[in-house]
């Protein structure tokens, strides 16, 4: 089988066709699969569960910790959002759609926010930059290198991730909560299927409450006018039968990157759909992977 490259440079296009999917290209056109790897999350891992990164309106805000054996010192944080639901789960059933991750020496962080239907999209966002800076502030306990962090989620865990990735702040030195003091940058990006401009979508909606807040904030929460030159490599990937959330968005986000000078990929599934099943998904987490362990090596590997 083979795999149609669509290299897109700033200042110079070339389109290649071979039969190898090893060439790092910016654009990828899965058309069809030379190979799919299965994960199984084989290692041995650490768990370390709800652990309170912060409180709202007298509630815990929580992710759960899970450490490889065979830990490479970076870090992933998983955003656990759909639709900016942020549902629990048992740490243990979580891992089994971490393997890919896992297997390959991340230590993976599940971040949840306060969620849909009683918080909206700004307070989502506020939680995730809260969760970054305690990760930062717990590196050491969690056996992580503080620059070599990552941000990963699909939908509205692809836009959390951007705004992570595009939005972020060195912290406020002088706060009185040791968390607030702390950055929320992060260095490398993946993002699937993210709604990135929220403008003209913002108000009553049965299916995303998370939506209902005031349209004159929805620019503030919208990645697409926060890409500059000193933001992390980032990669898109998007199914072009989405429906749910258009592959307009991660198009136009890329033409933003790019116009910025930020490093990026973009990845297309054809015939994918909004979330990726089977093959396209296994893809998907291969990329992934592959993507985090560019950006997030260690000094001198």
């Amino acid at each position: 089988m083979s795999i149609v490259l669509q290299r897109r440079f700033v200042g110079r296009r070339s389109n290649i066709r071979q039969n190898c999917s090893g060439a790092a290209g910016k654009r990828l056109l899965f058309a069809a699969l030379a190979f799919v790897a299965g994960f199984s999350a084989s290692a041995e891992v650490s768990v370390t569960p709800d652990v309170v990164y912060g409180h709202k309106d007298g509630m815990a805000l929580i992710y759960d910790v899970f450490t490889p054996a065979e830990a490479n010192g970076a870090a992933v944080l998983y955003m656990v959002s759909g639709g900016w639901f942020s549902r629990w789960q048992p740490a243990e059933r979580r891992m089994a759609w971490l393997g890919h991750l896992l297997d390959a020496g991340f230590t993976v962080f599940t971040i949840q926010h306060g969620s849909a239907p009683r918080f909206k999209v700004p307070d989502a966002v506020a939680d995730v930059r809260r969760a970054v800076r305690h990760v930062r502030l717990h590196a050491e306990r969690f056996g992580i290198d503080p620059a070599r962090l990552g941000v990963h989620g699909g939908s509205a865990g692809g836009h959390l991730s951007l705004m992570l990735g595009l939005a972020s702040d060195p912290g406020d030195g002088e706060a009185e909560d040791p968390v607030l003091r702390e950055s929320n940058r992060v260095h490398a990006v993946v993002a699937y299927f993210p709604p990135v401009d929220l403008e003209g979508i913002v108000g009553p909606n049965e299916r995303f409450p998370a939506l209902e807040f005031d349209p004159a904030d929805a620019e503030s929460v919208s990645p697409i006018h926060f890409a500059s030159a000193d933001d992390p490599p980032t990669l898109l990937i998007h199914g072009d039968q989405d429906e749910l959330v258009p592959i307009l968005h991660s198009e136009r986000m890329e033409s933003a990157l790019d116009e910025a000078g930020v490093a990026n990929e973009f990845i297309v599934i054809e015939g994918a759909a909004h979330g990726f099943r089977g093959e396209d998904g296994r893809a998907a987490a291969q990329a992934t992977v592959d993507f985090f362990r560019q950006h997030l090596a260690a000094p001198g590997d």
